[in-house]
């Protein structure tokens, strides 16, 4: 077992002897104070949380798989094979093709382009076959209360799920999704579905785990949100001149914000044969291949598309599925 994973679980096993008053989550410290927040400000029953707690369940699989995210451990010619592939392209197509009436009219409203809206469905959730195995209630339990590196950020989400489950007359026990507590088509985070999640198709209900529909006005809406521009390009292909630093190129999540325009860049020795706006803002890429390495520019839309997961090669991947998706539409 690698010494980070001996550490990750070691150290929740710590927190979670520390925490516990009992042998269940109703009566874990920071599920109790979680209780008292919903019932003082959310108008909760305490007893239907206690309960609720008590069936939730700790999952070391869940803990395990945390602490090996495949961006962390794949070169980008391998990460690149997961998603971009001809199964996963044609099966892009057939569900393209099935819902382009919707598709046509989430690109209308909220201008992002049908291809980008499928591609995301594609690399989430295999257009809706995959969507997750865990109980929701046990993946963000298990990461709010034993995974101490990222108990603030699950137990905010913990707390969204059961405000989304009882705004939308669900039962939480049964809903299912990632480890990480993401669901549905799009794989949501709960309090991203309580922001931008939307009803398409008007039957009055918010359904993205069963309704393509719903899921695919819900994708179109978080880019709108997070500021997509419509008919702007995403990426272009760039080169590197051999002494330009690493320190110009996208290296972890807080490089993948825009600093640098376009023409500072290529003075720093990372152009693309593009035309391309000088004065725009970008981010510039080195993928590992199996022999070298190949350069890209991200522009403002590869950022927002970044939103959706905070990683350049996701993003990428994303669009280079979109980008085959749409020609397959075009021939």
């Amino acid at each position: 077992m690698p010494e980070l994973l001996k550490m990750t679980l070691a150290l929740s096993s710590l927190w979670s002897a520390l925490s516990f008053g009992g042998d269940n989550y109703a009566e874990h410290e920071a599920a109790t104070a979680l209780i008292d927040e919903l019932v003082a400000q959310e108008g909760f029953e305490r007893e239907e949380l206690q309960q609720l707690f008590a069936e939730a369940e700790r999952k070391d699989s869940i803990l395990e798989a945390i602490a090996r995210p495949a961006e962390k451990t794949k070169p980008w010619y391998d990460y690149r094979e997961i998603f971009v592939t001809d199964k996963r392209e044609k099966q892009g197509l057939e569900f393209y093709r099935e819902h382009s009436a919707t598709l046509a009219r989430a690109e209308q409203e909220t201008g992002v382009p049908a291809e980008i809206i499928v591609a995301i469905i594609g690399v989430e959730t295999y257009y809706g076959r995959i969507t997750g195995s865990y109980r929701v209630i046990d993946a963000l339990s298990t990461l709010a209360f034993d995974y101490p590196r990222r108990s603030e950020f699950f137990t905010k989400e913990l707390k969204s799920f059961l405000v989304l489950s009882r705004e939308q007359g669900l039962d939480p026990l049964t809903l299912k999704g990632s480890y990480a507590g993401a669901m549905g088509y799009g794989q949501f985070m709960p309090s991203s579905y309580r922001a931008y999640a939307i009803d398409f198709d008007g039957d009055g209900l918010t359904d993205i785990w069963n309704n393509p529909v719903d899921a695919i006005g819900s994708v179109a809406n978080y880019f709108k949100a997070h500021g997509w521009r419509p008919g702007e390009q995403v990426v272009a292909a760039a080169s590197a001149a051999p002494d330009v630093g690493d320190e110009w190129f996208v290296r972890t999540r807080a490089d993948l914000k825009p600093k640098f325009t376009v023409a500072e860049f290529a003075a720093a020795g990372v152009t693309s044969t593009d035309e391309l706006d000088p004065e725009a803002s970008a981010v510039a890429m080195k993928f590992e291949l199996e022999d070298g390495y190949e350069y890209w520019l991200g522009l403002h839309n590869f950022y927002v598309t970044t939103r959706y997961n905070h990683s350049a090669m996701y993003a990428m991947s994303v669009y280079q599925l979109s980008q085959r998706i749409a020609a397959g539409v075009a021939e």
